[in-house]
């Protein structure tokens, strides 16, 4: 999985593509970059392709995006037509939808999806620039993994999770497209999992329950990024020169455990194939289109270097803590199970129960210690004042 040179010039205002276009203008994250770069004094036009209707709170924000409504496998005379300039390629589903046709159609839409993006791009003589949303899942996730993945981390062992091979094949079919047309700058962006106040991802919902499911005896490391960092990285992806690969993630980590108590959730450990088989009840536990991309982070857990984006973008993220504590904040107080006073009480509680009970288990055997000796020691007297008794007593028993 080579990273790609990574080396970045920071592109002069002369240098900034015209024409934009941007797939998956129906999501949240297609939709917030194609406004931001609408407004952008420096593009002139921005053209939004999707096979659906953007929603109406997010075609809300397309008023100075041209969106157009396109299947999949018509994009390659598209993108030639209306001169792109630069492509920004955002149309890959984190989660499969049961409701939409579940792993086929997110296959679908991934891998064929950006194989057909890339036709088109090959073709589009007026190209010059290609940003590429990827994920960490690339990196898999195992008990052979490194504490830090770099961008040139290769995964230890084939994902289990359809995401994050389809991610793989993305990225591969992305190679071909640069030795192809190494006058285009691609720039593949490698997201941690996404959390903000605005954000709706398995991983908000999931932190959203009451109680959260957990993998017993397993408290991973994680990693998120702001939901509006990863806009601002998008946005300088296309108005600024930046080739090669990139990890992007707020620094530092939150345990599982951590990030659940700072949500003021009740952790509930499960053991892994119980987590599994929740997982597979879907809509009936809140924790739809969960799937082995997300439990295998919920047990192995992942962290990235950042250095190259930081370096070469000049740019930093808010922290991983930063980022979930606003998403908590968004979330607002009334959702809380226990606020952190109520939850450090508790905990406190807890702590003294357990305390208790292993007082009274050790009160309790030295108790029966002590009677054992005392009955001992009548035994003993007994015998030495009658054991003619005591020989027939054990000769009858």
């Amino acid at each position: 999985m080579p990273a790609g040179s990574g080396s970045a010039a920071r592109g002069a205002p002369g240098g900034v593509p015209r024409v934009v276009v941007v797939t998956g203008v129906s999501r949240f994250i297609g939709a917030h970059v194609a406004a931001r770069l609408a407004v952008d004094p420096r593009v002139a036009r921005v053209i939004g392709l999707d096979a659906a209707a953007p929603p109406p709170d997010l075609a809300a924000l397309l008023g100075d995006v041209d969106v157009i409504r396109v299947d999949p496998g018509s994009g390659t005379s598209v993108l030639a037509d209306l001169g792109a300039e630069a492509v920004v390629h955002l149309a890959v589903a984190a989660q499969a939808d049961p409701g939409a046709g579940g792993r086929a159609v997110q296959k679908e839409l991934n891998v064929i999806g950006t194989m057909q993006v890339l036709a088109a791009c090959q073709q589009a003589a007026r190209l010059r620039k290609l940003v590429l949303r990827s994920s960490t899942a690339a990196y898999g996730a195992s008990f052979r993994d490194p504490a830090v993945f770099t961008e040139e981390t290769e995964p230890r062992e084939l994902p289990r999770g359809g995401f994050a091979r389809d991610i793989l094949d993305i990225e591969g079919y992305l190679r071909g497209f640069r030795r192809r047309r190494p006058d285009v700058t691609a720039t593949v962006l490698r997201f941690a999992p996404l959390i903000g106040p605005r954000a709706d991802t398995t991983l908000s919902r999931y932190f959203s329950r009451p109680v959260v499911p957990t993998v017993l005896g397993r408290d991973p490391r994680l990693q998120f990024v702001h939901s509006d960092d990863a806009l601002e990285v998008l946005h300088r992806a296309v108005i600024e020169e930046h080739p090669g690969t990139f990890n992007v993630a707020g620094a530092g980590v939150l345990t599982l455990s951590q990030a659940i108590r700072r949500a003021g959730r009740l952790a509930m450990p499960v053991i892994e194939p119980g987590l599994s088989a929740t997982a597979a009840l879907g809509a009936n536990v809140g924790l739809r289109s969960f799937g082995l991309d997300q439990l295998d982070l919920f047990v192995h857990g992942r962290v990235v270097d950042t250095t190259r984006l930081v370096t070469e973008f000049g740019f930093t993220p808010r922290t991983t803590a930063e980022a979930f504590d606003e998403f908590i904040r968004g979330q607002g107080e009334a959702t809380r199970v226990l606020d952190t006073e109520r939850l450090a009480r508790a905990e406190q509680a807890v702590l003294a129960g357990i305390r208790q009970v292993r007082e009274a288990v050790r009160e309790h055997a030295g108790q029966d210690r002590e009677s054992a000796r005392e009955r001992a020691r009548q035994v003993r007297g007994a015998a030495r004042e009658h054991p003619g008794q005591v020989r027939a007593g054990r000769e009858g028993s």
